[in-house]
């Protein structure tokens, strides 16, 4: 399963993942980006599983050299650390924004929730937002993508103008359900959504194109002839082309996801993405996966170019 990235992973030798960092925007423009040091540390024994608590001093954020007059200012807060804001400072008035942006609410796994990004503002759905200048609530919870009923509950009652929904990998790197649930739990999560949202459009996508999983069942697992490199990776430890009792890849994923979109025909507002149209098998080869599972930064950045174009532009399903 995915490690989230702010714990020092390592065993003999350490690895230290990259720290967060603060994005700062003036009227949609980088104007600052600041690399956390400091703040409390997990170290993780990956081949135990055991965890040591170190406690850090506190960090500050300073921003300076802002362009002149009234900007709009975003902050981006880190996407792969817990964070506690503890104060905030100004030596300039600052006002709320009155401008409301449509809001589009995302939900999906590690990938989505920014594994392997460069900073915050450059996760894949934040890069689709920026370029379509939305409001974005990013529901992408590392690790946690397993169709639960109390996700559905949550984007039903959030306020939302645009819905997206990833799911598949979680599902198949854990192992965690057959053919048989799988399907109607799908159907029962979009059902909990539309009871809040009838008439908002929904869009179902599959999975991105992950060649571990792409024909073979999970369970994933990290590879141990990887820990203590500088690189961790992970593998499918199921059966390649094992399907029988129901057993999930990525491939069977995308085809019932597909055939559950097209039974629900009569939801006019109702559409499905193949992660593939996203990043696919040629992507794969251009940008491979660093660690077998997460996009790199780089890959980041097409994927979210790339949503923008299907979804936000011309006919997309989220255009007005």
């Amino acid at each position: 399963m995915p490690v989230p990235s702010d714990l020092l992973r390592g065993v003999a030798e350490a690895e230290v993942t990259p720290r967060g960092s603060i994005d700062v925007y003036a009227d949609g423009v980088l104007a600052a980006r600041d690399t956390l040091d400091g703040g409390d540390r997990i170290e993780v024994d990956l081949t135990s599983g055991q965890s040591v608590f170190h406690p850090g001093q506190a960090h500050t954020t300073t921003v300076s050299g802002l362009p002149a007059g009234r900007r709009r200012i975003e902050v981006w807060l880190p996407h792969n650390e817990s964070i506690e804001l503890v104060d905030l400072r100004a030596d300039a008035p600052i006002e709320p924004d009155d401008a409301v942006l449509p809001l589009w609410v995302h939900h999906g796994s590690s990938i989505s929730h920014g594994s392997n990004a460069l900073a915050p503002s450059e996760t894949w759905p934040a890069v689709a937002a920026r370029r379509a200048g939305v409001e974005l609530r990013n529901l992408g919870l590392g690790g946690s993508a397993f169709v639960d009923p109390f996700l559905a509950r949550v984007i039903r009652d959030a306020p939302a103008d645009y819905i997206s929904v990833k799911l598949g990998i979680n599902v198949v790197n854990l192992d965690g359900m057959r053919l048989r649930t799988f399907v109607p739990a799908v159907h029962g999560f979009l059902d909990t959504i539309r009871d809040g949202h009838p008439d908002v459009p929904l869009l179902l996508i599959s999975p991105l194109f992950c060649g571990i999983h792409e024909d073979t069942p999970g369970p994933g697992a990290i590879d141990p002839e990887s820990i203590g490199t500088d690189q961790v990776r992970f593998v499918a430890t199921g059966t390649p082309g094992d399907v029988t009792l129901g057993r999930l890849t990525l491939q069977v994923i995308r085809r019932e996801l597909r055939s559950l979109a097209d039974r629900r025909a009569a939801d006019k507002n109702l559409h499905y993405l193949d992660g593939t149209a996203l990043y696919g098998p040629a992507d794969a080869t251009d940008l491979p996966l660093p660690d077998g599972l997460h996009p790199s930064a780089e890959a980041h950045q097409r994927i979210g170019t790339r949503f923008a174009a299907h979804v936000f532009t011309g006919t997309g399903p989220f255009t007005r």
